[in-house]
């Protein structure tokens, strides 16, 4: 194939990733769209460029050159393309983000910006914990979502908080997210209001099974365990203490509900609609965590 305009190259460009077998789901979920979110970087045209406005403009030679090495380079190192461009979008904000941090993707972000959780909140919502906050983007989403708000964002990992402190001064939210070294919620004495949480909560079998692209991340971010669930019994058991009477825990568990439900049977929460569906991310309140511990 003979490539002389834009739509030519990502056409070309999606080919040769679709013909590697790369893995997506870092921002992107075709060979198609990893294809364009590539070749326009690397020509340094917005992502949300209408293609069909540009499809006929000529392709030189050395952008060609270029656009080329970028995609071997995603196909040979196997990097997820936020890690290659440096940047990631989450409910159209953009954030920082390379491998000391896991690629935000977390389904909170839906919940967060649609307004799914507000009837579990008051004009009492004042102090907010992001916990497992990677590399910050749902602190700075609830920053954004509530101007009311503190957040703490807090991690075990250092290079995730460097990270997420590059975020919060990009939105220039110095004033109103903390982030806090944490392992759980140990450093962390609050009362909070609102609790925050995309854990580890892959499995050892999922583990075992992940693409090259997920490999890539920091395992830290990823492994929860046997069955995935080791951080979240650990959190259950510490968050009443740290949390106001009327406060909320809303948790990712991802494609691990079987998992969650056989570590808690009898544990009322309600589920949240998100794009993965119904049982991926659920609220609990303070008052049903207490159950666990009658």
């Amino acid at each position: 194939m003979s490539v002389q305009t834009l739509s030519e190259l990502i056409a070309a460009s999606d080919a040769r990733l679709t013909r590697a077998g790369v893995a997506f789901g870092h921002g992107t979920q075709s060979a198609f769209d990893e294809a364009v979110w590539l070749v326009l970087w690397r020509l340094g045209l917005p992502l949300d460029t209408d293609l069909n406005e540009v499809a006929e403009q000529a392709v030189t030679p050395e952008q060609l050159a270029s656009c080329a090495a970028l995609i071997e380079e995603r196909i040979t190192t196997r990097k997820p393309t936020a890690y290659l461009t440096q940047e990631a979008w989450l409910q159209g904000v953009s954030f920082y983000i390379d491998e000391r941090a896991i690629v935000p993707r977390s389904l909170i972000a839906e919940v967060l910006a649609d307004g799914t959780i507000d009837a579990w909140l008051s004009d009492q919502t004042i102090r907010v914990l992001d916990l497992c906050t990677g590399n910050g983007s749902l602190a700075v989403l609830a920053a954004l979502a509530w101007p009311e708000v503190q957040v703490t964002g807090a991690d075990i990992s250092d290079d995730a908080l460097a990270v997420a402190a590059i975020n919060v001064a990009r939105h220039d939210l110095q004033e109103r997210v903390q982030l806090t070294h944490s392992d759980g919620l140990s450093e962390l004495p609050g009362p909070f209001d609102l609790i925050l949480c995309n854990p580890p909560y892959v499995c050892q079998a999922s583990m075992d099974a992940l693409p090259a692209e997920y490999r890539a991340e920091p395992e830290l971010a990823l492994a929860g365990g046997s069955d995935g669930m080791d951080f979240v019994r650990q959190l259950f058991k510490d968050a009443p203490s740290r949390m106001t009477q009327h406060a909320v825990l809303v948790l990712e568990i991802g494609n691990e509900v079987a998992n969650f439900i056989a570590a808690f049977p009898k544990l009322e929460v309600a589920w949240l609609d998100t794009s993965a569906g119904d049982d991926q991310v659920l609220l609990i309140t303070r008052e049903s965590l207490l159950t666990l511990q009658a």
